[in-house]
C-alpha cells in the first residue's frame, strides 16, 4: 500500500470570513479519503494564532452556523521559512509535523489575499488554489475589475472610495450609478459589509458599515438580471463546470441568505438557460480566471441581463465547500463528485509544486 499523503487542513483565519471557513473545512474533511489521505488540522483564531487541533473535536456548535466556533485547545505551530512544509510546535517539546501539501480554507484578508500563499511558497510546500498574485487581484476587487476591464470582459459600472473619503457625496455617486447600487468593502466576499441602496440615508450607514471591514470600498451600480455562477478548476488549461443560477428569496443574495437561513436562496444546477448561453458563460469564466492569474479552482460569478448579456460581477479564489456552497455542486453536476474533486485540487496543487521547482535560480551564462 502507497504512503498516505499527509495534508494540513488551514482554516479559521483573522477575517470577517472565519465562521464560513470552519463550515467549509468540516465539508472537505468530511469528504476526503481516509484511505489515501492523512489530515492535520491547523486552526487559525481570530487574533491569527496557528493552533494544531485534534480531528474529533476542533470545532464547537459545529451544526450551528450562528454558533460555529473554533477549539482553542490546541498546540501553537508555525511554518518556517524553505522548511519544506514542516510544522514547528511553539508551545510543546512534540516533534515536528512533516506536511505534504496544504489545503489553505481560508476566505477573505489574511488566508485568500495572497498572504498565506507568500508564506506557503517560502515555507517551500504545495498548496491548492491560486498562487500570490491570483489570489490578492482575486480579492481585490477594484484591482479584479479594472483587469477585467482592460481585458474587454464585461463588466459594470463602479466607484471606488478610500476611508479619508468617508464623506462621500450621496447626489453625485447616485448620478453617476443610478440607484439602487451595492456598497461594499473592495476586500471581503462572502457579503459581508455588503448593502444595497435605495436612498441617502441608506447609503450613510452603507458606507460606515462597509468602512468597518475594509479601507476601501467599491460602490456599484445595481444590474438587473438573474445570478448565474460557474465553477473553474485546472491550471494551464482550465475547465468550466455547468453554470448554476442564484435564486434568492432575501433581497440580494446576502451572509444571511449564504450560510444562515436554510431557505435563504434556491440553487437551480444547471441553471436554465439557453445552450448558447451556457457555453457563453463557461467561455468568460476561464476567460476570467486567466486574465487573473488564477489556478487550481475558483468561482465566477454573473449577473444575465433581460436581453441576454453577461456580465461578469466578481471571481471567488477559494469558494465556500459548505453543504449548500455552489463550487462543489457545479462540478457534482458535471460529473466530478466531491471526493474525486478534493483529490484533483490537491493533484493540481503538486503538480505545479513540481513544475516551479523546475525553473531556474541561479543565473548561468
Amino acid at each position: 500500500m502507497s504512503k498516505k499523503l499527509r495534508v494540513g487542513i488551514l482554516f479559521g483565519g483573522k477575517s470577517a470570513e472565519h465562521e464560513v471557513s470552519l463550515q467549509s473545512a468540516k465539508n472537505v474533511i468530511d469528504a476526503l479519503d481516509q484511505d489515501k489521505y492523512e489530515v492535520v488540522l491547523i486552526g487559525i483564531d481570530k487574533q491569527g494564532s496557528w493552533l494544531l487541533n485534534d480531528t474529533s473535536q476542533f470545532l464547537l456548535n459545529s451544526q450551528n452556523p450562528k454558533l460555529i466556533k473554533l477549539n482553542q485547545s490546541g498546540d501553537s505551530v508555525t511554518l518556517v521559512p524553505q522548511g519544506g512544509g514542516v510544522l514547528t510546535h511553539l508551545t510543546t517539546d512534540q516533534a515536528d509535523t512533516a506536511l505534504d501539501v496544504v489545503f489553505p480554507i481560508l476566505h477573505g484578508p489574511y488566508g485568500e489575499d495572497g498572504t498565506v500563499q507568500g508564506l506557503l511558497k517560502l515555507a517551500g510546500v504545495p498548496f491548492v488554489g491560486s498562487g500570490i498574485l491570483g489570489s490578492a487581484v482575486g480579492m481585490d476587487k477594484e484591482m479584479m475589475k479594472r483587469l477585467l476591464r482592460d481585458a474587454d470582459l464585461p463588466v459594470g459600472p463602479f466607484l471606488v472610495f478610500r476611508a479619508h473619503q468617508a464623506n462621500l457625496n450621496f447626489s453625485d455617486v447616485a448620478g453617476k450609478l443610478g440607484l439602487p447600487l451595492f456598497v461594499k468593502p473592495a476586500n471581503l466576499g462572502s457579503s459581508v459589509g455588503v448593502s444595497k441602496v435605495a436612498n441617502e440615508e441608506d447609503f450613510r450607514h452603507a458606507v460606515a458599515n462597509a468602512f468597518q471591514y475594509d479601507r476601501k470600498i467599491l460602490v456599484e451600480a445595481f444590474i438587473e438580471g438573474r445570478e448565474i455562477e460557474c465553477s473553474v478548476l485546472g491550471n494551464d488549461d482550465p475547465i468550466a463546470s455547468v453554470p448554476g443560477e442564484v435564486i434568492a428569496t432575501h433581497d440580494f443574495y446576502s451572509y444571511e441568505a449564504k450560510y444562515i437561513d436554510e431557505n435563504g436562496a434556491a440553487l437551480e444546477i444547471p441553471a436554465q438557460v439557453p445552450a448558447e448561453t451556457a457555453r457563453t458563460v463557461q467561455d468568460l469564466a476561464v476567460k476570467v480566471f486567466t486574465t487573473l492569474g488564477c489556478e487550481g479552482l475558483a468561482r465566477v460569478d454573473f449577473f444575465l441581463q433581460p436581453d441576454g448579456e453577461v456580465i461578469v460581477n466578481e471571481v471567488n479564489t477559494m469558494p465556500g465547500f459548505t453543504s449548500i456552497s455552489m463550487y462543489p455542486r457545479l462540478w457534482e453536476a458535471s460529473g466530478i463528485p466531491y471526493a474525486e474533486l478534493i483529490d484533483r485540487l490537491i493533484q493540481l496543487a503538486i503538480e505545479r509544486f513540481e513544475r516551479e521547482q523546475r525553473l531556474k535560480t541561479s543565473y548561468q551564462g
